[in-house]
């Protein structure tokens, strides 16, 4: 019975660690603050940037499912809202396992990413930092998934940068 709470503790502990690795280095692009949200500033118009992160999903044979215009609902509940635009894609082989580890990962995909406009006119891209997904799910056994996530996700937000 030793051996076996032993190998426990040394399993748990190896998790532990893999869990705090994963929060440390998987995701190149972090998040400023601990919303868990990742924003990256564009250099280009919203259209410009909307279509050069569609043609950068295309080109990575990423499944891109849908687009929702924010401003267009609000604009049509009579409700004035600045440019936004909500992308939906991913890549089921890759997504589907974080949902095998935790089903309500979920929640967190397909991934969304936000293309929006401030007061100011910049454009934003905005997106959930995939290892605070991780650490919101308590998913410690997909580092490498995770891992490959984050680094498609930050090219594709830097996809708006000239």
């Amino acid at each position: 019975m030793t051996a076996h709470l032993t190998n426990r503790l040394a399993n748990f502990c190896a998790s532990l660690l893999l869990a705090l690795l994963i929060l440390s280095v998987v995701s190149a692009a972090r998040a400023d603050n601990d919303d868990g949200i990742v924003r990256v500033k564009s250099s280009v118009p919203m259209a410009e940037a909307i279509t050069r992160i569609k043609a950068d999903i295309a080109a990575k044979g990423i499944k891109f499912f849908m687009e929702i215009d924010q401003s267009k609902l609000a604009a049509d509940a009579g409700i004035k809202l600045r440019p936004s635009m909500l992308l939906v894609f991913g890549n089921p082989p890759l997504g589907t396992q974080f949902i095998t580890s935790n089903p309500s990962a979920g929640l967190d995909w397909p991934v969304r990413l936000l293309v929006s406009q401030d007061g100011a006119g910049t454009v934003w891209t905005a997106y959930t930092d995939f290892a605070w997904i991780a650490a919101r799910h308590g998913i410690v056994n997909r580092g490498d998934q995770f891992k490959m996530a984050s680094m498609v996700i930050a090219s594709i937000a830097s996809s708006v940068k000239v």
